[in-house]
């Protein structure tokens, strides 16, 4: 590191740009989970969900470039390659492939919920050393936040819980979504048709 932020100690700095590295890391894999549901999600709200991940998708990655350039303002280098991102990333690859809207979400929760999580720590972390940062994480947690209360919302029961509570995998999620009526429905409309 030749140079940092005027007026913040240089292993501030390196601490900071290791904890932004690893949300980098993060987001960048976010936006391609998320890229990866628009592609195999599929049933009756599929274009509902389809439309409504591209705004994400767009969005997370402009918090990826904004982490990247703060990176590089505190004098560190920003690392975006895949295969960086995934020797030093702490969790799996998405597990599902193809499925249902409702499925989808039901996974996609989680990984909202880790992510949340991660940059609610990070914001904590920063707060001494660096608030410049911690401000940015902030403005990041809240449209992260309004993001995962789109997709609760498909999940949400009236009676306020959520269709996957509990689950603890994306695969246990995703198969938390009850079977849809139309396909009950649809079952039914043949046997009278005999």
């Amino acid at each position: 590191m030749s140079f940092t932020i005027p007026s913040l100690d240089e292993s501030d700095a390196r601490l900071v740009a290791a904890l932004l590295q690893d949300r980098l890391n993060a987001l960048t894999d976010l936006h391609l989970t998320l890229k990866h549901v628009h592609w195999n999600v599929v049933g009756p709200h599929f274009i509902a969900v389809h439309q409504m991940l591209d705004p994400q998708v767009d969005a997370v990655r402009l918090m990826a470039d904004a982490l990247a350039e703060r990176i590089a303002a505190l004098g560190s280098e920003p690392i975006g390659t895949p295969g960086a991102l995934v020797r030093a990333r702490s969790w799996d690859d998405y597990s599902i492939n193809r499925a249902g809207a409702i499925e989808h979400l039901a996974a996609l929760n989680l990984v909202y919920d880790g992510i949340i999580t991660d940059h609610r720590d990070a914001i904590d972390e920063t707060e001494d050393p660096d608030p410049v940062t911690q401000d940015m994480l902030i403005g990041q947690s809240a449209q992260l936040e309004q993001f995962q209360w789109f997709i609760r919302a498909h999940l949400e029961r009236s009676s306020g819980d959520l269709i996957s509570e509990g689950a603890t995998t994306e695969r246990t999620a995703a198969q938390s979504v009850p079977d849809r009526p139309v396909k009950k429905t649809a079952k039914k409309s043949a046997k009278k048709a005999r």
